[in-house]
């Protein structure tokens, strides 16, 4: 997972891959099929560790709460202190050749699912929650899917982790309320 977070899908070698896992390059064959295959499984496991944080956002019982765990647990996981900077699922297979497009479509079809996730999510806060009347969740959530993945690519470009989490406080005093 950390070799082909750090290097991209077709950045990473099957020699990087052999030398990361301990395994030859027939074995990691045999395990996993191909390099799509394997890329694949180094993506699940990122979406359940580092890549965690949209499901504890979306756990979150307001509007504000969500937005927050959203922003600054993606810096942490962005700008990691042990961990490439930058998202695997943003980064890893953005631009590729035309041989990798199914694994730029994989990712782009994650991202997909993250925004609509988060916009199902906001639904109900659109009424209940301080949210003015005519807010658009869809767009919302496009929104702050967009701020992550800039902070990422931030992240990438070594924009300092404080300066990244000033960036989601910025965004939590511009989030939409409703006027009592």
């Amino acid at each position: 997972m950390l070799t082909f977070w750090a290097r991209g899908y077709e950045g990473t070698a099957m020699a990087e891959l052999t030398a990361a896992m301990g395994m030859s390059a027939p074995s990691i064959y045999a395990a996993f099929g191909d390099k799509e295959a394997l890329f694949r499984k180094a993506v699940e496991r990122y979406m359940a560790g580092p890549g965690a944080y949209l499901q504890a956002a979306l756990d979150q019982p307001t509007t504000e709460a969500l937005v927050r765990t959203l922003l600054h647990s993606a810096v942490e996981a962005v700008a990691g202190e042990s961990t490439p900077h930058g998202c695997l699922v943003v980064q890893g297979a953005l631009a590729v050749s035309p041989r990798s497009a199914e694994v730029r479509k994989y990712l782009a079809r994650l991202r997909e699912e993250g925004v609509t996730c988060l916009a199902d999510r906001l639904r109900p806060f659109s009424a209940a929650d301080g949210l003015p009347s005519g807010s658009d969740p869809s767009a919302l959530a496009r929104l702050l899917v967009a701020l992550v993945q800039g902070l990422a690519v931030q992240a990438a470009s070594g924009v300092p982790r404080e300066a990244l989490h000033a960036v989601a406080d910025q965004m939590i005093t511009c989030l939409p309320r409703r006027a009592d």
